[in-house]
């Protein structure tokens, strides 16, 4: 299977090569927020075209249940800074692109490899991610965010734009990613720099033992 994975930052796109280094899985770098990572897997599919594509890296979460350097996997995504109104259909959903799915949903054969996945030191969460152009530092924002998806596990920058891509284009895809944080319990965003500082290394090889399953 040929495997595309699409991280955002220079950190993450290092961690992941370092984990796949000598491996035939292409990992590739989109910028961070929603245009570049839509731009970013328009490219990958048409240069690579690989049979799926993972949106790794990480993200901040959220619940009780979740914590830092557990691992959040997307059942279904949606943007949470995307409103289009009722005007003209009343029928569209907060997080909603009018005419586009409310949430898409990951693909079921990924997902299902995803739900067995047991990985010594991690947890791994399965439900909403949602997506903005909004690096959450505050309670206040994230708040903001879980006031209108309380459901969300996991909130990004990119995932549900590359979901939305393979939408469009028929590529199986899922978000796949290490929680960095807990905004809901962090302060200004003390806990995503001390994630990259002291724990990052360890992270990311969950992604490798989920792709080695497919």
């Amino acid at each position: 299977m040929r495997v595309g994975i699409i991280v955002a930052m220079d950190k993450e796109l290092h961690q992941l090569q370092q984990v796949f280094k000598g491996s035939d899985v292409l990992v590739q770098k989109c910028g961070i927020g929603k245009v570049n990572a839509a731009l970013g897997a328009q490219k990958l599919i048409n240069e690579f075209h690989p049979d799926c594509i993972i949106s790794s890296g990480c993200a901040g979460g959220n619940g009780d249940g979740i914590n830092v350097q557990d691992v959040v996997v997307s059942r279904e995504l949606c943007y949470h800074d995307v409103y289009c109104g009722l005007a003209i259909d009343s029928t569209t959903q907060f997080g909603q692109v009018q005419g586009l799915p409310a949430r898409f949903q990951a693909d079921p054969y990924l997902l299902q490899q995803s739900e067995r996945l047991v990985v010594e030191g991690s947890t791994v969460h399965h439900g909403l991610i949602v997506t903005g152009d909004w690096f959450v530092d505050s309670k206040e924002k994230m708040r903001e965010i879980v006031a209108h998806f309380p459901d969300a596990i996991a909130v990004d920058m990119e995932s549900c734009a590359i979901a939305q891509t393979c939408h469009i284009l028929g590529v199986p895809f899922i978000s796949f990613r290490m929680v960095s944080d807990i905004p809901l319990r962090d302060t200004d965003a003390s806990q995503y720099h001390d994630f990259w500082n002291t724990i990052a290394d360890r992270s990311f090889q969950t992604t490798r033992s989920f792709v080695e399953s497919l």
